[in-house]
């Protein structure tokens, strides 16, 4: 089976969905706790949030099958810690956002089985990232990548209390310019139904960090959004008006990025 899917766009903006996908295989999924094998930290629905957004303005989307569960592509293939010295979740989690175990006793990964997931999971998405954004590139200059993700409003073994509405993230502004990251503040000064934070909790992933080179012409972005703006989070139900209202706030950010 295809491990991810592309579709290719004329602008210069890529959006990827990195934890978009659900899907775990009937062997891993046999070790997985019962309430693990719901894949209950996907980021829901962000492909039903963007891709009529990306349909509108050329961009191109990029998203995988496999839950973060099988293996998360937003974390470095030799496992490092996005955030040393806090609680996370890393490459190929065993404990959930809850906190509590994914796997049945006996049955985590072993090194041998994490690389063999690197290699046929994370590795193609990769590759699929570095040949799109030279796509655009080539043919436009420049690009931004835009990393769409969702997470429930409240994690507190992530953050405590509530999650702001919209977390946009620049890796402190290493990972794109000051002109972009100016232009999203002022979108999301602009408006009064979301709150909002810069470089908060969620300042970028490793994505967003590794292939956000402004001196290079490519910009990286992350937006990390809270669930309860546009889904039920306890059913993982999809909100179709809240996402409505939701989806007006993203395009004014997208279409800065094509600015």
């Amino acid at each position: 089976m295809d491990t991810f899917s592309l579709k290719r766009g004329s602008a210069a903006l890529l959006i990827s969905l990195p934890h978009n996908g659900s899907y775990i295989p009937d062997d891993l999924s046999s070790r997985l706790r019962p309430e693990a094998r719901r894949s209950p930290d996907t980021d829901w629905h962000v492909a039903q949030l963007y891709e009529p957004l990306a349909e509108e303005l050329g961009a191109s989307v990029l998203k995988p099958v496999a839950s973060r569960y099988v293996i998360d592509l937003n974390r470095p293939a030799d496992g490092q810690a996005l955030y040393p010295g806090r609680r996370e979740t890393g490459l190929v989690p065993t404990i959930g956002f809850d906190g509590e175990p994914l796997y049945l006793d006996g049955q985590e990964p072993d090194a041998e089985e994490i690389q063999q997931r690197v290699e046929h999971w994370w590795r193609p998405y990769h590759q699929a990232l570095v040949g799109e954004i030279a796509r655009l590139k080539a043919q436009h200059g420049r690009v931004v990548l835009w990393e769409g993700h969702s997470i429930r409003s409240h994690v507190p073994m992530l953050f405590e209390g509530r999650l702001p509405d919209f977390n946009l993230g620049t890796a402190d502004g290493a990972s794109c310019g000051a002109d972009l990251q100016w232009s999203l503040t002022n979108v999301m000064e602009a408006q009064s139904r979301y709150d909002f934070v810069l470089n908060g909790r969620f300042k970028g992933g490793y994505i967003t960090r590794h292939y956000g080179k402004p001196a290079e012409g490519v910009q990286a972005v992350q937006l990390e959004l809270s669930q309860c703006r546009y889904m039920d989070e306890e059913s993982f139900a999809w909100d179709g008006a809240k996402a409505l209202l939701v989806q007006d706030t993203i395009r004014e950010l997208l279409r800065q990025c094509l600015a």
